[in-house]
């Protein structure tokens, strides 16, 4: 056997041994690629993302939820240009650069010349100019575009600088809009007993905010702009203001989401402070994402996933619906925490997060598809899945798998399910089992504030 021969058959024999079979080829882009669409498009060809398919047929169908909204947005194909972005970074496929171009070519043209951005095309390929989800702003779908362009810099200077100077520009142009809402720091104001930072987005829009933060922090690694440094640290600061609690107390470190209010879709904070904090060797970022990590987010494995949480109120928590929006800030957080702090009880967390794709969730439903790549969009409550797949679930799925896939000590948790859930004294814990019977048992002592992750093998009966 030749050593090239050697090297292939091992790998061969590493991935079939480090994977059960559940985990192997999940990454399936056959219905973010149907409901994919080139047009030309103010005078250049791009490709736009159908925001909805809905079941049995799954054709194309627009949006029209609050008022005229239209067919595709800057919401989704900035998600996607970052996932196919990802995509290229990590396994090299000149059809996701590609397809990533044609995604970029069109949030470029959705931004107006003063920085700010439409979100939503109509039927006849014009822009929603005045749709209240699609008016020229520079809120949820600016910051989409800007993480889009961000990321889109970083993976294009040093293969199209041409391309590449277009986006920079176009980063720049938003520049006057952040330091709009930084122009408030350090200003603060108090709701219910709680601290509420007003110099983040919709004057304490966390959630929102870390998606720019990971935006901002793919532009200063290709830059390493300082202007753009304060930025991210200042903008954390805020995040960070967001944060109430530990282990031991409630609300278990969770980052709020906007005002008093957690919701899990979206809730980016971990994931952007994991990110930015290894990127600018910032421990108050790290310490920040660990204690949501180490905090609130076995609670939620253990306990169930949540919708939201008004952490001023008990009668302010709903379960439902929980999405796939919601999974990936936790499994992804949870990975760049791993990259950081290589601890890893954090990829053996965001493997049982992750599995919530796959049955591990309050109805034992797989909201996956790997043969089609489409992912539900979501369950509705305690007895409906909404079994549409639209455009954010789809990419937010396959956002989670691939960086999971990355690394097989997360993957193998894939298939697991929730067996057992126990709460005494001062110990929460509940034991997951994979379709291989290999079973894990996430622990929290909450006076202690110890998180332990036990692995055994089932005893078969």
């Amino acid at each position: 056997m030749t050593s090239r021969a050697l090297i292939v058959s091992l790998t061969l024999f590493w991935w079939q041994n480090a994977y059960p079979q559940s985990a192997r080829s999940l990454l399936n882009f056959s219905h973010l690629e149907h409901l994919s669409e080139q047009i030309d498009f103010l005078g250049h060809r791009v490709l736009i993302v159908h925001v909805y398919a809905n079941y049995p047929d799954y054709a194309w169908t627009g949006a029209a939820e609050s008022g005229p909204e239209g067919i595709a947005c800057v919401d989704d194909a900035a998600r996607a240009a970052v996932l196919y972005l990802r995509h290229f970074q990590l396994h090299h496929d000149s059809r996701s650069l590609e397809r990533a171009r044609l995604l970029l070519s069109f949030v470029m043209r959705m931004q107006a010349d003063d920085g700010e951005f439409y979100n939503f095309i109509l039927h006849d390929h014009t822009i929603n100019t005045r749709g209240k989800t699609s008016f020229k702003s520079f809120g949820w779908w600016g910051v989409r575009g800007t993480w889009a362009l961000c990321a889109g810099y970083r993976v294009f200077r040093g293969i199209d600088p041409g391309f590449a100077t277009l986006m920079k520009e176009r980063v720049h142009r938003t520049f006057p809009h952040i330091r709009a809402v930084l122009s408030k720091y350090s200003h603060h104001k108090s709701r219910k007993g709680h601290r509420i930072p007003e110099w983040l987005f919709y004057g304490s829009g966390a959630d929102v905010t870390s998606e720019l933060i990971l935006g901002l922090s793919d532009y200063y690694v290709a830059t390493h702009d300082t202007t753009v440094r304060s930025m991210i640290r200042r903008l954390a600061d805020g995040i960070i203001m967001m944060q109430d609690g530990d282990v031991r107390t409630h609300p278990y470190g969770l980052h709020r989401s906007w005002e008093t209010m957690w919701h899990m879709w979206g809730n980016g904070q971990t994931q952007a402070l994991a990110k930015a904090g290894r990127i600018l060797g910032d421990e108050k970022m790290l310490k920040s994402a660990e204690r949501e990590a180490r905090g609130f987010y076995p609670r939620l494995l253990i306990q169930g996933f949540l919708k939201e949480i008004d952490v001023t109120s008990p009668a302010g928590t709903k379960e439902y619906d929980q999405i796939a929006y919601g999974v990936r800030p936790m499994v992804v957080g949870l990975i760049r925490l791993y990259e950081a702090k290589h601890k890893p009880e954090y990829l053996t967390m965001a493997g049982l997060a992750a599995s919530w794709l796959f049955g591990n969730n309050v109805l034992g439903q797989q909201m996956y598809d790997s043969s089609t790549g489409r992912c539900y969009d979501g369950i509705r409550d305690s007895v409906n899945v909404n079994r549409n797949s639209g455009a954010e679930s789809t990419i937010e799925a396959l956002s989670t798998l691939m960086e999971v896939m990355r690394f097989p000590e997360a993957a193998k948790y894939l298939s697991s399910r929730k067996v057992r859930s126990v709460s005494s004294g001062d110990i929460l814990s509940a034991r997951f089992r994979n379709d291989s019977g290999a079973e894990v048992t996430l622990q929290v002592n909450t006076k202690s504030g110890e998180l332990k992750t036990i692995e055994s093998k089932h005893r078969q009966h």
